[in-house]
């Protein structure tokens, strides 16, 4: 995957905060424990003294059988001592492990790198800047779940009561965000334009993209001018695959693109790509079920209704009933 250089600099300057971070508090914990425990203390220090003896010996570039006896003799003392001051910090009602850095990352000690490659830590960080790049040139707006108002949709009686309807959904779509894991399932969002398909994508995406997590949002029509523009070299970048490992894909306003092979193709790939890597995505469109199976070709129209879980939106116009009320 192609990140770009300001997903690197923002996740070198994470690793580092993080590892800071770490350092900082192991200090004042062993501060802490100076203060309270000062033999515990005692016994940290020579362990770490001890440790770098050892490290002394071993670069020294020696192998006879006394560096290796001394070497062996370090490593027993130090595991007695470990197990000492283990007994001794539980005993002051501390845990284990409380004289330990706790990295962010223990695989990579949050330096980013692990045997030689990149850390799965570090790969995750430039997976979520690069996308946050590409979100910040969404022209969606990102609401709030406290931003919907069910007053817009008709309360009319009857087995399709709109307002009960779009109640239902709304609390669908916040359990999704509030609940949401890797294996969530996907969602195919349908009915007529301005039902509040976009807004509550919106709400999904603020939701999770505010605890971290790497979601994309975007236009279908910008999205493939996108990729488009990187698969025929106009424009740097690897769009396809960020959006691929992201976390969570939301596709708005699916068959406003100006359709093609090739957009047709990119759209297949997207989608059975999640789909069998087992990874959510949220696709909504304004087009019935019927114009949809006209519209896309098999394969497309077979994952989207076989592998998508639908919520279908019904009522007016939001849009117009704020002008409206506004009048």
């Amino acid at each position: 995957m192609i990140y770009t250089k300001g997903a690197f600099e923002k996740a070198e300057q994470t690793l580092a905060a993080r590892k800071i971070k770490a350092e900082d508090e192991r200090a004042q914990r062993m501060a802490e424990i100076q203060f309270k425990a000062p033999e515990i203390y005692a016994m940290q220090r020579s362990l770490t003294s001890a440790r770098f003896g050892m490290i002394k010996l071993i670069g020294s570039g020696k192998t006879n059988s006394d560096v290796k006896s001394e070497i062996s003799s370090i490593r027993n003392r130090n595991l007695q001592t470990q197990r000492t001051i283990h007994e001794l910090l539980t005993s002051f009602g501390y845990p284990e492990d409380y004289l330990q850095y706790h990295y962010f990352c223990p695989k990579c000690n949050d330096t980013g790198f692990h045997d030689g490659k990149r850390c799965g830590c570090f790969e995750k960080l430039l997976a979520k800047y690069t996308t946050d790049e590409l979100n910040a040139q969404c022209s969606i707006v990102l609401h709030d779940f406290s931003e919907f108002r069910i007053d817009f949709y008709p309360n009319e009686p009857g087995n399709a009561n709109p307002r009960e309807r779009m109640s239902t959904v709304y609390k669908d779509c916040r359990a999704y965000a509030d609940n949401f894991t890797d294996n969530s399932v996907s969602l195919f969002f349908f009915g007529k334009t301005g039902l509040g398909k976009t807004f509550l994508s919106s709400c999904i995406a603020k939701q999770l993209l505010s605890e971290g997590r790497n979601v994309f949002f975007g236009s279908i029509l910008k999205l493939f001018r996108q990729i488009e523009d990187e698969r025929f070299r106009r424009k740097e970048g690897d769009t396809t695959s960020v959006i691929i490992g992201a976390e969570l894909v939301i596709l708005d306003d699916l068959g406003s693109e100006f359709q093609t092979n090739f957009t047709d193709a990119v759209l297949y790939e997207i989608i059975n790509e999640r789909v069998n890597l087992g990874r959510p995505t949220i696709i909504s469109t304004n087009l019935s079920m019927k114009e949809l199976d006209k519209k896309y070709n098999d394969r497309i129209v077979s994952r989207l209704t076989g592998c998508f879980s639908p919520i279908m939106f019904i009522g007016s116009d939001v849009r117009q009933e704020k002008r409206r009320m506004r009048l």
